[in-house]
């Protein structure tokens, strides 16, 4: 295809510019492996088309959400080209594996914590089936709105670059392209750290043994031990008579009269 009647570039005032003006692009390890695995997928050869557009600032916009990247390039054309950039999100199953690995091993919930992504933390999502980093070309869905047909364009090349800068500034980009911006991941992990994902939230099943503390206590009611009957106000005592009154004289009928060193039962009330 002839692009000669397309024209030179538009020139870019206030565009997105490379950090690096020569040499390799990329300062931490995040961005160098990036692209480095872009290098293995057989076109990093073609990004260098792009990397003269990422250092003159022709990118106007790059957004990363979950599962793509888009970005505005401008071209030789009055508009700018609309490029994107996909990558499969991780579904939530896979997530919920990966955020309790992270919380079961202390050093990876500390660093992630404290705002910095190891290194390592690669080796971890692959260790569960979960790379972070396409495998293969056909991982990633690249498309521009330009009419060269070579993928990746120069615009998709400069988005690239400037996508590997933009782990550089901030590697939790990276998990946000696969599914969790980095407020989420660490909500969750503080969560499960606590316990409260698995403790605190759980329901106690309906057959579920109450502690032994819990229960109402009971006092014995065997025969054995028969329940006192309640005492009378202090100062008054009770009559050893069966009878209900005594009488205002000595009985001969009395049981107190049948014990001689019983006193009267009437002596007791006096």
């Amino acid at each position: 295809m002839n692009f000669e009647r397309y024209g030179r570039t538009r020139s870019v005032e206030g565009g997105l510019k490379a950090r690096s003006t020569r040499g390799a692009i990329g300062e931490s390890w995040w961005s160098q492996r990036f692209l480095a695995v872009l290098e293995t997928l057989a076109i990093g050869s073609r990004l260098t088309r792009g990397r003269s557009y990422a250092r003159k600032g022709q990118v106007l916009s790059l957004t990363v959400a979950p599962g793509e990247v888009t970005a505005s390039v401008q071209g030789s054309r009055d508009a700018p080209y609309e490029v994107s950039i996909g990558l499969a999100r991780f579904p939530a199953a896979v997530w919920a594996r990966v955020e309790e690995a992270l919380a079961g091993q202390a050093i990876y919930s500390a660093r992630l914590l404290a705002g910095d992504v190891p290194p390592d933390l690669e080796q971890l999502f692959a260790a569960l089936d979960a790379p972070l980093f396409p495998q293969a070309v056909a991982d990633l869905r690249m498309r521009c709105t330009c009419p060269d047909h070579a993928v990746p364009c120069k615009h998709l090349a400069a988005a690239f670059y400037l996508l590997a800068e933009e782990f550089d500034g901030d590697p939790f980009q990276i998990l946000h392209w696969r599914g969790r911006s980095r407020d989420d991941l660490l909500s969750r992990l503080r969560l499960l750290r606590a316990g409260g994902a698995t403790g605190s939230t759980r329901r106690p099943t309906p057959h579920a043994r109450r502690p032994r503390w819990a229960r109402p206590p009971r006092w014995p009611t065997s025969p054995k031990h028969p329940s006192k009957r309640p005492s009378t106000a202090s100062g008054s005592r009770r009559s050893r008579c069966p009878r209900a009154r005594q009488p205002s004289t000595p009985s001969r009928t009395c049981c107190c009269a049948s014990s001689p060193r019983r006193p009267p039962c009437w002596a007791a009330r006096a």
